[in-house]
């Protein structure tokens, strides 16, 4: 009767393979929450600019405070349609998914602010102090893009510090050149900052 002699199979302790994984996927996590969110929308960034401009303009020929409300008000509505669509473009053609930790660390900063703009908007316009606007909203969005900017390039927290620059200077200045400020904040930093994160960040 032949004896068939088999190569005995390594021993390898069955919690070893456990081991590596969750090595494996702690580096993989960790990674992913170091990296920054890169899919902010730099050409999106410059239409936004374009379309604020264009607002400010058609703002300053309103003849009431709820008109002029009302058109900046619309203006932030198509300047959320053009920045979302342009991020998840913008991650389609990276690759990248747009729910990951940076992701969700860049909206965490920015939301907060602008729903606190956006209840103050109304507090502010019952108690007839409209020619505050203008600085509240810069400063009120200037620090919700400082803090997500903390997630992602260089470039998205100083467009944040550019905006609350402009945001104090308006609340001390002329409530006629509140406009001008909005589009000097809304219009031009936008375009300025989205060309330059266009070039070198990518679209």
């Amino acid at each position: 009767m032949a004896v068939l002699n088999r190569a005995p199979d390594p021993a390898e302790p069955p919690q070893l393979h456990a081991v590596a994984i969750d090595n494996l996927r702690f580096i993989r996590d960790t990674i992913e929450g170091a990296s920054s969110f890169t899919a902010v929308p730099g050409f999106g960034m410059v239409a936004i600019g374009l379309t604020a401009l264009a607002t400010a303009a058609i703002a300053d020929r309103q003849l009431s405070d709820a008109g002029w409300i009302r058109t900046w008000i619309a203006e932030a509505v198509l300047a959320v349609v053009i920045g979302a669509a342009g991020t998840v473009l913008k991650a389609r053609h990276q690759g990248k998914p747009l729910v990951s930790p940076p992701g969700r660390r860049f909206a965490a900063g920015l939301v907060p602010p602008l729903l606190a703009g956006a209840l103050l908007t109304i507090a502010v316009y019952r108690g007839g102090l409209v020619d505050v606007l203008p600085g509240l909203w810069l400063l009120l969005f200037g620090a919700g893009v400082v803090t997500c900017g903390a997630f992602s390039v260089r470039a998205v927290p100083v467009m944040g510090l550019g905006f609350m620059v402009l945001g104090a200077a308006a609340l001390f200045s002329p409530a006629g050149w509140g406009d001008w400020f909005m589009a000097a904040g809304f219009g031009g930093l936008h375009i300025l900052f989205g060309a330059l994160i266009a070039r070198r960040h990518g679209g």
